[in-house]
């Protein structure tokens, strides 16, 4: 089993607009944040700690960029989605004694008054290694530096 990372106390997880958003996340208040499919994403959601901070991407949006700030409010669990056959996210070799994907609740925090672009973070000498701004990392669950984050939210 890989080794975990500590937790940097700031994330930001990416999802469609059209799946699940921002304005979702604020009228449902809080989300588990489940059919993540990557072992690197699932291993980062399992070191997150409750009151960790996370912003929002919206991907394959018009345009794509951070909505908002959610908070980690319970730690990673066994993702339900994997044991659902009908699901999208059904995962045969899971089962209940050895999950193998995991999951976190979200709560709503705010909402950015204004989406801030992938060109508006590239723009920021402060951002150059944030991870989703690094060629072929398609990541959806990723650690972020607290100078990123504040950086990300001065934009907002």
């Amino acid at each position: 089993m890989p080794t975990a990372q500590p937790s940097t106390g700031f994330w930001l997880v990416k999802s469609e607009p059209s799946v699940y958003g921002i304005s979702d996340l604020k009228r449902d208040k809080r989300t588990l944040w489940e059919g993540v499919r990557n072992y690197q994403a699932r291993n980062f959601m399992r070191v997150m700690k409750l009151g960790d901070r996370v912003l929002l991407y919206h991907s394959n949006a018009d345009p794509s960029g951070v909505a908002g700030v959610a908070t980690v409010s319970a730690l990673a669990l066994p993702d339900p989605l994997q044991f659902d056959k009908r699901s999208e996210f059904f995962d045969a070799a899971s089962t209940k004694e050895q999950p193998r994907w995991s999951a976190v609740e979200l709560a709503f925090e705010t909402q950015f008054a204004r989406v801030i672009t992938l060109e508006e973070l590239r723009a920021v000498v402060a951002l150059s290694k944030l991870m989703i701004l690094q060629h072929g990392n398609r990541l959806s669950v990723t650690p972020v530096q607290p100078v990123e984050f504040r950086a990300i939210c001065d934009l907002a």
